[in-house]
């Protein structure tokens, strides 16, 4: 192949090589991953690959590797298989395939309306981009969908896997663990398993929220709490009304919410029947207290005159709110990233040891409180 036919194609990794000054086994072995090549080289070869233009052929990559540069990013449920389900686990078409009301439709609709989901994506892609590989978005909430993932990971369609559960029953990560996949989980499991995770001071930071409402002269306190069966939703409750009790308030009212806006609603409308003179709110989550703030102004609250509202998250539902909510930030985007940092860790070293990453909330202050 002459200089001129080479330069009309693809680049290939004698282009590489030439470029760099090594051999063709020396840039295979970089652009591969293998680790004993002397970090000068190395760089020198990235240098040529970037001025080249040169793409791996990643089918041809992968036989090298045994890696499919493709991780798992699974929305994990513990939902019973409905008789009717059928359609892969992966997105797609047939992921809105049954729209019943325990099937896969309905789970996906929830999964997306829920803006948390979408940052915890943003932070996945954006840590795997610049490294060549990508997410396989996928959904495990009946027993079926839930093999399909463990099949899909042995038989290597993907690196590891990712998890966001949805419910504290769920069975998936246990499972991974009894395979001997590569997994980091998003959140502390309700039961204790082998696999990292990462997670927020859940606790610290509903005592943030607590202290604020206190310190605004807020007395009359009540809480909008998440689901009790899901392991943030309990740490939050705890959280706020251990720091309530420490402030001389052992009695909170509680409604508990979904993490939804609608229940959101209906918590705050059973809240203002049974507590007409309520001066401060807690919720859970920002959805939750979006619903909260609807269901004040139809009261004729003013918010924060007569109510002060805080809120979990620093989700976009946060600036949607009117006023713009005072809330808790979870950093969600730089939870995701460490989360797909230390999976890529654990894909680089298998015997290395189980951890977790345990972030801190801080408080937002904006003018619902």
């Amino acid at each position: 192949m002459t200089d001129d036919q080479r330069s009309a194609g693809a680049p290939t990794l004698e282009d590489v090589a030439r470029a760099a000054g090594v051999s063709r086994a020396t840039v295979s072995r970089v652009v591969n991953g293998v680790r004993n090549v002397d970090p000068v080289i190395q760089e020198a070869v990235r240098r040529a690959v970037s001025v080249t233009g040169y793409t791996p052929n990643r089918a041809a990559r992968s036989l090298v590797t045994r890696r499919a540069d493709a991780i798992a990013l699974v929305v994990s449920g513990a939902g019973v298989e409905p008789e009717a389900a059928r359609g892969d686990s992966c997105t797609g078409a047939s992921g809105e395939e049954d729209g019943g009301s325990g099937g896969s439709g309905s789970f996906t609709a929830q999964v997306f309306a829920d803006p948390f989901f979408g940052r915890v994506v943003t932070g996945v892609v954006d840590y795997l981009r610049p490294r060549g590989m990508h997410p396989v978005l996928m959904f495990a909430e009946t027993a079926r969908a839930r093999e399909e993932v463990v099949a899909y990971l042995r038989q290597g369609s993907a690196d590891g896997a990712l998890v966001v559960s949805t419910h504290a029953e769920d069975p998936l990560p246990a499972l991974i663990a009894d395979a001997g996949l590569a997994a980091v989980l998003f959140a502390r499991p309700a039961r204790p398993v082998p696999v990292s995770y990462v997670d927020l001071a859940h606790q610290d930071g509903a005592r943030l929220a607590a202290e604020h409402l206190l310190g605004r002269g807020c007395r009359r306190i009540a809480t909008i709490s998440g689901p009790l069966d899901v392991p943030a939703g309990e740490a939050r409750l705890t959280g706020f009304r251990d720091t309530m009790a420490r402030h001389g308030h052992p009695y909170i009212p509680i409604a508990e919410g979904q993490f939804t806006q609608e229940s959101g609603e209906s918590a705050m409308e059973r809240l203002l029947a049974e507590h007409p003179d309520l001066d401060g709110v807690f919720a859970a989550n920002d959805l939750m207290a979006l619903g909260a703030c609807h269901v004040l102004r139809e009261h004729g609250r003013s918010i924060p005159g007569d109510v002060a509202v805080v809120g979990f998250d620093d989700s976009s539902a946060a600036l949607a709110c009117r006023p713009p909510l005072t809330t808790i930030r979870q950093p969600v985007e730089g939870m995701a990233a460490e989360m797909t940092r230390l999976l890529l860790d654990r894909l680089a070293r298998p015997d290395g040891p189980v951890t977790s990453v345990i972030f801190e909330p801080e408080l937002v202050v904006r003018g619902s409180a």
